[in-house]
Order: C-alpha cells, then sequence, then structure tokens
C-alpha cells in the first residue's frame, strides 16, 4: 500500500493550495478516505472524509467552507483544495484510508 502526498508549500494567508495524494496497491475506489493533519506539537486532526463514490463529504468545523475534498477514482486520486487559508491551518497533511494506512504527508505552512 502506497500513498504519496503532494502540493504542499508556503502560502500567503488568504492563498490557496491543492493537495494531491496518489494512491497504489489497494482499491482505491471501494474506500473511504480521509485527509487528517498535524500541526507542530499538536495530535492528528481528521480535516476531511469522502466516501467511496465520491458523492458525501464532511469536515471539520475548522476549516468548514474554506476546504474541499474530492477524488478520482479512475486515477486513484484524491484531492484537497484549500482556500482562504489561515496561519493555523499550517501543518502536515496526510492522505489516510479507512484501515489508517497514511502517506509521508506534505507540509503547508501559511505565513506572511
Amino acid at each position: 500500500v502506497k500513498l504519496v502526498e503532494s502540493g504542499g508549500g508556503l502560502v500567503q494567508p488568504g492563498g490557496s493550495l491543492r493537495l494531491s495524494c496518489v494512491v497504489s496497491g489497494l482499491t482505491f475506489s471501494i474506500r473511504t478516505m480521509n485527509w487528517v493533519r498535524q500541526a507542530p506539537g499538536k495530535g492528528v486532526e481528521l480535516v476531511a472524509r469522502i466516501n467511496s463514490y465520491g458523492t458525501v463529504a464532511s469536515y471539520a468545523d475548522s476549516v468548514k467552507g474554506r476546504f474541499t475534498i474530492s477524488r478520482d477514482n479512475a486515477n486513484d486520486t484524491l484531492y484537497l483544495e484549500m482556500n482562504s487559508l489561515k496561519t493555523e491551518d499550517t501543518a502536515i497533511y496526510y492522505c489516510q484510508d479507512e484501515y489508517d494506512n497514511r502517506g509521508r504527508g506534505t507540509q503547508v505552512t501559511v505565513s506572511s
């Protein structure tokens, strides 16, 4: 099982980023997928979840209205569109499947 995140970087407050996660070694299209994050000195936070069909999504209150999770089952890829970024969104972002398989993460830093 391999999950590889990309798309992180340094962005100013109010900016946007799009994260991607390419998955291999499992049947991506039948799994519920999550984006989670871990900020320095804090625990892991579930940011967003999407069902296997891509029809039902849920979000942490802290990102609701700013982040959008989506998936492309034809290409085994999970996405997280992040808008109106805040300094408190700074964290390592991981994609994770329903069995807690997780990638190495991508760093997102929001700073002026």
